[in-house]
């Protein structure tokens, strides 16, 4: 990103789909009993996103919002591509 550009970065959490970088408070896994409480409330509330394309859960991130969007990369993926600054689509599947 250049010095004094105010477009958003986005991150790409799998299959085409992205997150605004600024808005993400957690990229959680989503085994334990109380990750699947927030999942089931966001529900509730309207606010659970689905990014899954139909695959298995592999990753919970949770915005600024309070909305809460499910992936199907790993949680330690979706944080390498936050690190590392990668472009969201670039060539790669998943």
């Amino acid at each position: 990103m250049k010095k004094g550009d105010l477009s958003p970065v986005l991150v790409n959490i799998g299959f085409g789909n992205v997150v605004s970088a600024s808005r993400v408070v957690a990229i959680v896994t989503p085994g334990s009993a109380p990750m699947k409480r927030l999942r089931e409330e966001a529900k509730k509330r309207g606010k659970l996103i689905d990014a899954t394309e139909g695959r298995r859960t592999r990753s919970i991130i949770v915005t600024d919002s309070d909305h809460i969007v499910l992936s199907a990369l790993q949680a330690e993926t979706i944080t390498q591509r936050f690190i590392e600054g990668k472009e969201p689509f670039a060539g790669e599947k998943g």
